[in-house]
């Protein structure tokens, strides 16, 4: 594994991963449109580089039919030579939707049979048993007993190793642990030795400094829904975006670096996965794990960061009904 050492490796599960990770998001349509073989080619490099946390869900996907049994272009690649071997794989379950279609129903479910039914449409796509399963959002209808329960057979069962859990609050996850989760967000996650992988550290490209309008988003791309990316309350939160570029200038690296690499500093339990399709992208974001902070800086960034309110919420309410407080 290139450029690795024990200061920019978290571990998960008892597994040493790099950080940061690859967010897998990116690969699909959610933020306009995106091409298979660029994003092999992208995760070819991020192998080579040492890149080799990679984080997907199987509501990602790129418009392709679970009925075809289509590799994602993850799993493509991670079939190639012995590519599989390098690379900790983590995906998500938890949104239904038709496998013909690739429609949202706009549900969740926890139940027992969609568990089973997931993961393995999961292991079809990526033509491989990932690592890590997360649940992507919490059933609020089915109790934590039979979700987790579950999960705990298949994981035995050898379709995958370790269980995660996505968006829950402090209280779920701790009846989560009690159920499955073994040592291995903050408060909570800590007190019971959880690692924290921290999606969209960037602020879903925000905080990247290349979005000056709401109409730079491409017509297709989800942020264009997001209250966070509206026209309310676009130029409002660029400010903050306006003081992290000044600072990362400071410093003589990016905003994305200074972002990622405040992420970073939070913890070593904190892994952040930042996503991307391109490769000059890509090697920006594995370039923060270099970054190291002075004390003054850091209190200078918490000042930056404590004295601002973002405007508008992170998603849709049809989505964030569904995301634990």
């Amino acid at each position: 594994m290139a450029n690795t050492t024990d200061l920019n490796l978290r571990v998960v599960a008892g597994v040493k991963v790099p950080s940061p990770g690859f967010g897998a998001m990116g690969l699909s349509n959610a933020y306009g449109t995106s091409n298979d073989e660029e994003s092999k080619k992208l995760l070819r490099h991020a192998i080579k580089i040492g890149l080799t946390f990679w984080d997907t869900a199987d509501a990602y996907g790129n418009g392709h039919k679970l009925s075809t049994i289509y590799q994602l272009p993850a799993g493509s690649v991670l079939a190639e030579g012995d590519n599989r071997s390098k690379v900790f794989l983590a995906t998500k379950f938890g949104h239904e939707f038709d496998p013909e279609t690739r429609q949202s129903s706009g549900k969740i479910r926890g139940d027992a049979d969609y568990v089973r039914q997931a993961v393995e449409n999961s292991i079809k796509r990526l033509g491989t048993t990932p690592d890590l399963i997360y649940q992507h959002r919490v059933d609020p209808n089915v109790s934590l007993e039979e979700t987790y329960g579950t999960l705990e057979e298949l994981r035995q069962a050898g379709k995958f190793k370790y269980i995660g859990i996505s968006e829950p609050s402090a209280e779920t996850l701790r009846k989560a642990a009690k159920v499955h989760l073994r040592p291995g967000f903050a408060p909570a996650a800590r007190e019971l030795n959880i690692p924290i992988v921290a999606y969209s550290p960037l602020g879903r490209g925000f905080l990247t400094g290349r979005y000056k309008s709401h109409e730079d988003f491409e017509p297709n791309d989800r942020r264009r829904v997001h209250p966070r990316f509206s026209q309310e309350h676009f130029n409002n939160n660029l400010k903050i975006v306006e003081k992290l570029t000044a600072l990362a200038s400071k410093k003589n690296i990016t905003p994305a670096q200074l972002s990622l690499a405040w992420v970073a500093a939070q913890g070593q339990d904190i892994i952040p996965i930042p996503g991307t399709k391109t490769i000059e992208r890509l090697e920006e974001n594995w370039a923060s794990r270099d970054i190291v902070f002075t004390p003054e800086e850091l209190a200078e960034l918490r000042t930056a960061i404590d004295q601002f309110t973002v405007g508008g919420t992170r998603y849709p309410e049809q989505m964030l009904k569904h995301v634990e407080k």
